[in-house]
């Protein structure tokens, strides 16, 4: 579990294909074709019997981004932060990552490419921030060959977008925005950009899932495609059958740093207004809010008396922050900001995530049994920590009016055992009856039990008479808040027969 900016086998950054004796990350675009009556082509189906009329419309539009940066950063740029946070979620899932390719320090520049598209007729090209980071200069190739110098705009590191500016001696060929809301799996799509320099390239493939976290950011809501994409077609454009550009390739699955039909783009809606903010003011300030968020499972809801299994569980407040300052209390379930409802811990990173520091906001939590509103300062985020995040764990324990679990008081000697401060009070899982509801949940031996349905306990005492008094009360559940390895995570235990 994470922090809220509430703040990859291999899931690689389509970023830039590295020239000059560096290894590549991959990178895509794609390009739609236009509504008729499909016919079957290359084994794929485009409307009126070819994408021609899309690719000749979108084409004189899409770039290729070239970047010269000092060959000692080539390496930080492969082992990015994002990239990292897409080899932990993939390896996480146990999908094993692929093998980069050696690095060469040179001591002297190298060479970089990735690819962009232009979205105004005065030179405003939106591509990925992973392709231009750590360059000490830019230029900006055109479908006609035109390599024209590129000043950057503004980027955002937390979305992995970044806006350039050209100066061109006429008025530029452009690709609309599209709605990446309406895409449904299936849908056609085209990636249009410049794999491995060889030149602008168009692959088609269809929409493959939606909404996939890879947990990168707050922003995580990634358009999964099967178009083939590869190093350099980072930045690139994925467009719809009318042309439009539904999202911009960033990252691919590889097991051998080429396409194997998984790639991601980061979907339009979003892309779009934050490119806008981009254009404006050269970069974006985060709101914060400081806290530790996980899903509301069935079991949790359950425990705390909610009807629908739907918010964002608060396992800890950090201090000195903006939710310690509003009164939010570890436990209180967030379901709603501003009177938008937070289904998801996503919904909540992103809503706060896109608010500024400063704003005045109102946060609805269920506590106690019932609803209550708080009023939050929402800060900021200058630190590069992440303000919010969703650790979207299952988070359920079984456990029943007898939970399979021995308890034990806390010990100066089990407390140095395992190394908790001294403000840590609870009590200590000492065993766990492998055949009861609470050992097929993941508790262990060595847990910390610090509160039982949001009582805090102070001792073995403690805990058990307050799950006692939980399955007496006729709930389902009860919620333990239990402290391992310096993380603290709720974990709903439904009762189960003795």
């Amino acid at each position: 579990m994470s922090n809220i900016l509430l703040k990859h086998r291999t899931a690689a950054l389509l970023g830039a294909a590295l020239i000059a004796g560096t290894a590549a990350l991959p990178f895509t675009i794609n390009a739609a074709s236009a509504v008729a009556a499909p016919a079957e082509v290359s084994g794929k189906f485009a409307p009126g019997g070819s994408f021609a009329p899309i690719v000749d419309a979108d084409k004189p539009a899409v770039v290729t981004v070239t970047t010269t940066m000092k060959a000692t950063d080539t390496s930080d740029q492969q082992s990015s932060p994002m990239d990292e946070q897409f080899r932990q979620f993939f390896e996480q899932q146990g999908i094993p990552m692929p093998r980069q390719a050696p690095q060469h320090d040179s001591g002297q520049h190298a060479m970089a490419l990735g690819s962009g598209f232009i979205i105004s007729p005065d030179g405003v090209i939106v591509t990925n921030n992973h392709v231009i980071d750590n360059a000490i200069d830019i230029k900006v190739t055109l479908d006609d060959g035109t390599e024209l110098p590129a000043k950057l705009v503004g980027t955002d590191p937390k979305s992995d977008i970044a806006v350039l500016k050209i100066q061109a001696p006429k008025p530029l060929a452009t690709v609309a925005w599209g709605d990446s809301d309406k895409l449904k799996l299936g849908d056609q799509i085209l990636a249009i950009g410049n794999p491995f320099g060889i030149g602008t390239t168009v692959t088609a493939g269809i929409v493959s899932a939606r909404g996939r976290d890879l947990h990168s950011g707050p922003y995580d809501d990634f358009i999964q495609i099967d178009a083939p994409i590869n190093h350099g077609n980072s930045g690139g454009p994925l467009v719809d059958r009318d042309g439009h550009v539904v999202g911009i390739n960033t990252a691919i699955y590889s097991p051998n740093g080429g396409s194997v039909g998984v790639g991601f783009a980061i979907p339009s809606a979003e892309a779009r207004t934050i490119v806008a903010k981009l254009q404006k003011n050269g970069s974006i300030d985060h709101g914060y809010l400081g806290v530790q968020i996980q899903a509301v499972t069935k079991d949790v809801a359950d425990a705390v008396g909610l009807t629908d299994a739907q918010g964002a569980l608060v396992a800890a407040v950090s201090d000195d922050t903006p939710a310690a300052h509003a009164g939010i209390k570890t436990g209180d379930i967030v379901t709603a900001v501003g009177g938008e409802a937070v289904k998801t811990p996503k919904d909540l990173s992103r809503l706060v995530a896109d608010m500024s520091p400063g704003a005045k906001q109102t946060l609805t939590v269920w506590r106690d049994g019932k609803s209550a509103e708080l009023n939050v300062t929402i800060g900021g985020n200058d630190d590069g920590q992440k303000q919010a995040s969703a650790d979207e764990g299952d988070g359920k324990v079984q456990t029943g009016p007898s939970i399979g679990v021995g308890l034990a008081d806390l010990t100066p000697d089990t407390r140095q055992e395992l190394n908790l401060p001294r403000g840590v009070t609870g009590a200590v899982v000492a065993s766990v009856n492998p055949d009861k509801t609470a050992a097929a949940a993941g508790i262990q031996t060595g847990d910390v039990i610090v509160s039982v349905n949001d009582k805090p306990v102070h001792g073995a005492s403690d805990a058990k008479t307050a799950v006692a008094e939980a399955a007496k009360s006729g709930r389902k559940s009860v919620l333990l808040l239990v402290e391992r390895g310096g993380n603290k995570t709720f974990v709903a235990v439904p009762f189960s027969a003795a």
